[in-house]
Parts: C-alpha cells; structure tokens; sequence
C-alpha cells in the first residue's frame, strides 16, 4: 500500500496494490501494522455501506466528543468525490478542505481522523461506499456543518443532474456556529 499524505496532513490518501491475473484481482484493503507504521492508530469497530445515487449529496457529518469518529473511506461499485474537512477549534487549518476521487476503478482509500467533518457526492448511479469508523455511532452526538457553507467553500463537482440531499443536511448549521 501507498499512503500519501494531502493537504491537510492528518488525511490520508490510501493507493492498495492490486494483484491482477485472469481469474480478477486481489488487493488488501485494511492492514493494522501497515496503518499504524503510517501513522493511522484507529482500532475500528464498525463497518458502513451506503448506496446512492448520482447527484447524491451527503455530509457534511461527524460525531462529536467523546465519540469522535475516525473513518477509512473506499468505494467499491460507482465513484464520489470525496471531501474532509477540518473542524477542529483551535486548528490553524480550521475550514479548510481536502477532496479526492475514490472510484471503484481507482480502488483509492481516505483516511479522515476524528474531528474532521466527511461528506461526498456520487458521480455514478449505484455507487456503493463502505467505510470502517473507529468508534460506535451515537444518535446523541451524531452533527453535521452545511454542505455549502460558504466560510468551506467546497468546489463541488457539476453534474448534469440536480444534487439531491436528505433534510437533515439540507438543515445543518454553518461551521461558526458549531
């Protein structure tokens, strides 16, 4: 595995090695010492899996303290364009954003540490996206920040479809007021 670090240091580009031969492939998609020699340490105790649509918006979402989630992020049908964003108060890099591309052909991973905000747009129908998350999901601290909270100024994709969001993201407070 390759993990290349991006912009904001603490989010983590994961490029697998792919072993192609004519029956498919075979690729490790977790590794605990690989990770933990890159510097990522999350023991994580659930997997996700969610389908959406093309034009699908969903984030941005994060779970407060004490139950910070850290989340490893790869798509394995369709692709998304992928965002974190860190929200930490007292961060010099506090509302900036990274973004990549995780396709089902790319087999990329993002890494996002607790106390990033995470969100992504489905560039594909039927896109399928798993992701281990480091803590438990907890109603009570589940929050979120405005996909286009100006203060971000995420540079969403333009599809040829209207991005489609649920009421509660189209709902969620602006990054000062969290």
């Amino acid at each position: 595995m390759q993990f290349v670090p991006l912009q904001l240091k603490e989010v983590c580009l994961i490029k697998p090695k792919q072993l192609d031969d004519v029956r498919g492939f075979f690729l490790e998609s977790y590794h605990k010492q690989r990770f933990a020699e890159n510097g990522i340490f999350d023991e994580f105790v659930q997997d996700n899996h969610s389908r959406s649509a093309k034009g699908v918006l969903r984030g941005l979402h994060f779970q407060a303290a004490p139950h910070g989630q850290g989340k490893l992020v790869r798509v394995v049908r369709g692709a998304v364009f992928d965002v974190a964003v860190d929200i930490r108060k007292d961060s010099p890099t506090r509302g900036q954003w990274v973004s990549e591309v995780l396709s089902e052909e790319n087999k990329y991973m993002l890494y996002i540490p607790p106390d990033f905000a995470h969100g992504f747009c489905s560039l594909a129908e039927d896109t399928d996206v798993v992701y281990k998350v480091s803590e438990h999901y907890f109603s009570e601290y589940d929050r979120g920040v405005l996909w286009n909270d100006p203060e971000i100024n995420i540079q969403w994709p333009v599809l040829d479809v209207a991005y489609r969001f649920s009421e509660k993201d189209k709902n969620n407070p602006l990054l000062k007021d969290i």
